[in-house]
């Protein structure tokens, strides 16, 4: 990737590495799906307001549709409900590094179903290597509930099965480029659709007519998650998945538990651990691999003649 995609990639996941302090919080005032539904209202404001800005339209033939419908159901709804599934009975940390395996699916996925995103050998590695810090970042009270008891099955595959959605939802969300659609109007189209999905659930549910109104300081977190976190999150994942592929998109899962911690560290004052900073030395390493070009110089080296 190119060192601006890279940038747009670290600012993705200190967006969604931020999103997780926002939604402990707004889910204090709200029922989670009501949150949802709040993000992906906000979200799609602000994308329609700068694609109109910016002139983009969202075309509104059958397989854009289709397109911004299959992104609404992989992208958000189907991850959404197995992630809150699965957290009912493993750790937020156990989570999240079952959510940093989306790269790998990916790309699997990726291989089977694209010509241009063929699995590599350096590819993989570095995706593995990126997994491997990940669950050192964190430890290994991760991998068993408060009671002892160990992994627990049900909710590990749970998280895959979202991991596997987010997987799918990155290389069918190559369509959009095909379909020449840019991203914002594409990011647009998927949270509206999600819309459409959410607000039976939340009608139903949640009775949103019996709710109150947060306090000012949580009104401006979910202002925050909905158009921070949520709308100017996809419009760069979008642009990421359009000039970088799917698989690279899918790399923010690995960035967004160092950014989570960083964020923790400067904002909450907590403690920055030794095996913190082995797991982001290992998430870095992997991502040296997936760049390429530094072991594109080792192989120039071993291939220049060595001085007699």
């Amino acid at each position: 990737m190119t060192p601006r995609l890279w940038g747009l990639l670290l600012l993705l996941s200190l967006l969604w590495g931020g999103s997780f302090m926002f939604i402990n919080i707004a889910v204090q005032a709200w029922p989670p799906l009501t949150v949802v539904l709040s993000r992906v209202v906000l979200a799609s404001a602000l994308l329609w307001l700068l694609a109109g800005m910016q002139r983009q339209r969202l075309p509104l033939t059958r397989p854009v549709l289709l397109a911004c419908l299959g992104m609404s159901l992989l992208n958000n709804l189907i991850p959404f409900i197995l992630i809150a599934w699965a957290q009912q009975s493993i750790s937020s940390s156990l989570a999240s590094v079952v959510n940093a395996a989306t790269p790998v699916l990916t790309a699997l996925v990726a291989h089977v179903a694209t010509r241009d995103e063929k699995l590599t050998g350096p590819r993989l590695g570095g995706v593995l290597l990126g997994l491997a810090g990940v669950a050192v970042l964190a430890g290994p009270a991760a991998f068993a509930p408060d009671d002892g008891s160990g992994a627990e099955l049900p909710g590990i595959l749970a998280g895959l099965g979202a991991c596997l959605s987010y997987a799918m939802a990155a290389v069918w969300g190559r369509r959009f480029r095909r379909l020449g659609v840019a991203p914002l109007p594409a990011a647009a189209g998927q949270t509206s659709t999600s819309i459409l999905l959410v607000l039976p659930l939340v009608l139903w549910f949640d009775a949103p007519w019996n709710l109150f109104w947060p306090d000012g300081a949580t009104l401006l977190v979910i202002l925050a998650l909905g158009l921070l976190s949520t709308g100017l999150a996809y419009a760069l994942f979008f642009r990421i998945l359009a000039e970088g592929g799917a698989t690279n998109s899918a790399l923010v899962t690995q960035l967004v538990p160092v950014t989570a911690i960083l964020l923790g560290v400067i904002v909450l004052g907590e403690a920055l651990l030794p095996r913190h900073l082995a797991g982001m030395v290992l998430i870095a390493g992997g991502f040296a691999l997936l760049d390429g070009r530094l072991s594109r110089r080792f192989a120039a080296r071993l291939r220049r003649p060595s001085p007699p």
